[in-house]
């Protein structure tokens, strides 16, 4: 084991382990549960560290092989999946209003959460994706679908949330 690739290594997940952490978050409600998937996709990028040959953005490659691993490992465990905080303007299930109180703001963002939650781990994907503000052909390399099929998928996932935000509150 070279002590060089072992840097490059580090350095590189050093500087993209917020990949890791959100993509815990999206997958995963138990606290306890995240650390071990945290632990889980470290030990997978180190493990698989030799298969990324540079054709992709690090970070690329490791949000394909973070959300690969929560998948597997969410299948191997009885945890529940949680969310807390993404945005991204464009999504039409606006959680930003200006002169919100703070308090309702992360009410409304725990209630985004709550509803992507419901979504497959497919689209969980997707929308984890879409959020930071990946392009559509990033996005497709990543969850191995065509670029269209992402732009249909983010369609009907969003008037999903929308549906169920709008069912939330009426309740």
């Amino acid at each position: 084991m070279s002590g060089n690739k072992e840097a490059v290594f580090l350095k590189q997940l050093n500087q993209n382990l917020g990949i890791a952490y959100k993509a815990c978050r999206v997958y995963f409600h138990d606290e306890e549960v995240r650390k071990d998937a945290m632990q889980e996709m470290i030990y997978q990028l180190w493990r698989s560290f030799d298969s990324y040959g540079g054709k992709s953005k690090f970070s690329t490659w490791m949000y394909s092989v973070c959300i690969n691993t929560a998948i597997k490992y969410k299948k191997t465990i009885a945890g529940k999946e949680k969310v807390e905080t993404l945005s991204r303007d464009h999504l039409e299930v606006s959680t930003h209003v200006p002169d919100q109180p703070v308090q309702d703001r992360e009410e409304a963002v725990n209630a985004l959460y709550k509803a992507i939650s419901t979504l497959s781990s497919l689209n969980k994907a997707i929308v984890l994706l879409y959020l930071e503000e990946m392009t559509y052909e990033e996005i497709a390399a990543i969850v191995g679908i065509s670029k269209s099929n992402v732009s249909v998928r983010l369609v009907r996932i969003k008037r999903a949330l929308e549906v169920k935000l709008k069912n939330d509150k009426n309740l």
